[in-house]
């Protein structure tokens, strides 16, 4: 059997050299780019709404391995979920790579907790958290966003929709 070190980096692999949604929308309804200045990561990420569901998402970009996995793996996991089921995905991701979230109690995770070692890297974090935060910007009409200063998502909370 593989060890969780193994899979994670399979995983993290796997969605670098086929990401999952990476492309463009033709006409998105919410948008935002999200820069991480330590890494240099810049992110676009765009969907649309049907309702209060997404139902088409998409990203792209130039980001290290990490920050790519983490928005193929988001962007298969929030595509047809309400703005609100979303809004504690991207809280639960982003407690879960602070050390914040005991994956011993209830959580909405599913494979995205492969993911939980991040936090044991600090330099990591921000590369796994910058797809969720831009997600997040654009949940909240936000055209743009970066990981640094007042927008720190190891410092700082999302907040609710």
């Amino acid at each position: 059997m593989m060890n969780a070190k193994s899979l994670y980096q399979e995983v993290i692999l796997d969605h670098n050299r086929k990401p999952r949604n990476y492309g463009v929308l033709n006409e998105a309804s919410h948008h935002a780019v999200g820069h991480n200045p330590l890494c240099g990561d810049r992110l676009n990420v765009e969907f649309n709404l049907d309702g209060e569901c997404i139902n088409e998402i998409a990203f792209q970009g130039e980001s290290c391995a990490i920050c790519k996995a983490s928005a193929s793996m988001m962007t298969a996991a929030v595509k047809g979920k309400t703005c609100l089921d979303v809004e504690t995905l991207i809280q639960e991701f982003r407690d879960m790579a602070t050390g914040k979230l005991d994956l011993e109690d209830p959580h909405h995770l599913g494979r995205l907790t492969i993911f939980s070692s991040i936090k044991d890297l600090p330099t990591r974090v921000k590369c796994a958290i910058l797809p969720w935060h831009t997600l997040h910007a654009a949940l909240h009409s936000e055209t743009s966003t970066s990981t640094e200063a007042e927008n720190d998502p190891v410092q700082s909370s999302t907040g609710t929709v």
